[in-house]
């Protein structure tokens, strides 16, 4: 199975690809996409929708996994976040792809085993698990941490029902 994970942002989207069979990964292709501040909203997630069509249409992935937006402190941080996560879910959506949607919390948990790691950890964990020659940019980490988790447990594993449990602690209780 061919997995893509999107960390949306709207002004550097993280993506990357990997092939799981059975327990084993394999990296396959990572990136960023990077839009223009002075650019208008609509135009920067134009551009978010289309280059992640490009990856789509590319890597040919089986399954999407896209991290969930965290409230931040500033509301209109988060709404354009929420923006930028909906171009990314559109993307996959378009091109009728089932999406995985992940907490930052579940993802550090799966791929560094602690959910309050740092984006340093999860960079080199990341590394670490698919045999990467070089450490990742943050965001194309974070996506593939996001694939990873995916894999690891997700839907990417006969979508294990998750229903009666709560995430407590970056586990299921």
């Amino acid at each position: 199975m061919r997995i893509l994970g999107i960390d949306p942002g709207l002004r550097v989207t993280g993506f990357g690809v990997i092939d799981q069979a059975g327990q084993q990964l394999s990296y396959v292709a990572s990136g960023c996409i990077k839009t223009q501040s002075e650019e208008s909203l609509p135009g920067r997630l134009k551009v978010i929708l289309d280059s992640l069509g490009v990856v789509i249409r590319q890597h040919k992935p089986d399954q999407v996994a896209v991290e969930k937006v965290f409230v931040n402190v500033n509301p209109q941080s988060t709404l354009l976040l929420g923006q930028a996560r909906g171009a990314a879910v559109c993307a996959a959506v378009l091109a009728d792809l089932t999406v995985g949607e992940y907490t930052a919390l579940q993802i550090k948990q799966s791929v560094v085993g602690n959910g309050h790691a740092e984006k340093e950890q999860v960079q080199l964990m990341v590394q670490r698990l698919l045999k990467l020659s070089g450490t990742p940019s943050p965001d194309a980490a974070d996506a593939l941490a996001c694939a990873i988790c995916h894999a690891h447990g997700g839907q990417g594993l006969g979508k294990l029902s998750t229903r009666g449990f709560r995430v407590r602690g970056g586990r299921l209780v």
